[in-house]
């Protein structure tokens, strides 16, 4: 791994937000100045392809990358805000009602956020 991707995880890991390859990029910008954009990128995509990080795609909206943790997510459908719940693991319902093991799975709900709602 290199020093860069290293230093990438340590801040995905470390981060309570679900922060964005251009806000990860500005990140490691303050510690490593003469990274460049697509560095970041190439080891985001290589460390999600590697199970290191979670790659959270939402419609409209760049993905953000999230530690492994177990957990999942809850996703405001007006303004996009984005926050960590945890749910009963549902690994042995799911495998069960397929019949077979699953890898993973990423569940993510929608709701209006309490900011939203006042509106």
């Amino acid at each position: 791994m290199t020093r860069y991707a290293k230093r990438i995880l340590e801040i995905v890991d470390q981060s309570d937000e679900h922060m964005t390859a251009e806000q990860l990029y500005l990140e490691l910008k303050k510690t490593e100045p003469k990274v460049v954009q697509a560095t970041v990128y190439n080891n985001l995509n290589t460390m999600y392809k590697e199970g290191l990080i979670r790659k959270l795609s939402l419609e409209g909206s760049p993905d953000r990358y999230d530690k492994i943790k177990k957990h999942d997510h809850l996703v405001c459908k007006k303004c996009g805000a984005l926050s960590d719940m945890t749910f009963r693991d549902m690994t042995g319902d799911l495998e069960r009602q397929l019949g077979e093991g699953i890898l993973s799975y990423d569940l993510k709900v929608f709701y209006l956020c309490p900011k939203c709602r006042e509106i």
